[in-house]
């Protein structure tokens, strides 16, 4: 059996560096049916003009939130898998016309280095960091997966560079945010909130 977490493993060293909070967030093993979930409020969720007009396209891939709002309730589950080393995901974004739900897993592939993926193999390769306790995820390029075969695609001129970081608020709550950037239209789709660890 693997004693260290999947992120544990993908850090390194840089492990430690992480803030305790995000540390126990982030335990869960390679090969194991672990299993936790965060509760909080996305305290703003929200798209440019000319992101509506690639909402069509995320919705079919499962990629992106299309909604805007305030003080949304939130719940992100995260679950291991008993046959592989994945981490899944299901936010669930509880907006007042209904639940959405945003998937996707993410697979460790190098020191430093995983590639989150979702429908139809589409999938985005993230540099992982520890910077000043935070658990700091930069998108590298976009690829898609067919037949485990990794074909570069050209996301970031379509979708964006992707930012996303998760930081130590105290000894059980942390912060997070998500900022999708066009390198000619700016941001075109960010979110941001506060998170608990269940007691």
């Amino acid at each position: 059996m693997i004693n260290k977490s999947v992120f544990q493993i993908v850090l390194g060293d840089d492990w430690e560096r992480l803030g305790a909070v995000v540390r126990r967030h982030y335990f869960l093993k390679p090969e194991s049916d672990d299993y936790i979930c965060v509760s909080g409020e996305m305290l703003d969720t929200s798209h440019s003009a000319i992101a509506k007009l690639l909402i069509p396209f995320g919705l079919l891939f499962g990629a992106l939130v299309p909604f805007k709002g305030k003080n949304i309730p939130t719940d992100v589950h995260y679950n291991a898998s008993p046959s592989n080393s994945n981490i899944y995901w299901n936010r669930v974004f509880k907006f007042a016309r209904g639940n959405f739900h945003f998937k996707s897993h993410m697979v460790p592939v190098a020191s430093n280095h995983v590639i989150e993926y979702v429908r139809f193999g589409v999938g985005i390769r993230l540099r992982v960091t520890a910077e000043e306790g935070a658990l700091v995820f930069r998108d590298i390029g976009y690829v898609w997966n067919v037949f485990g075969f990794l074909i570069p695609i050209p996301g970031k001129w379509l979708m964006g560079n992707v930012y996303v970081e998760e930081r130590p608020v105290d000894d059980n709550r942390f912060s997070m945010q998500m900022i999708l950037t066009h390198p000619w239209f700016g941001v075109l789709f960010k979110y941001s909130g506060h998170f608990a660890l269940s007691q």
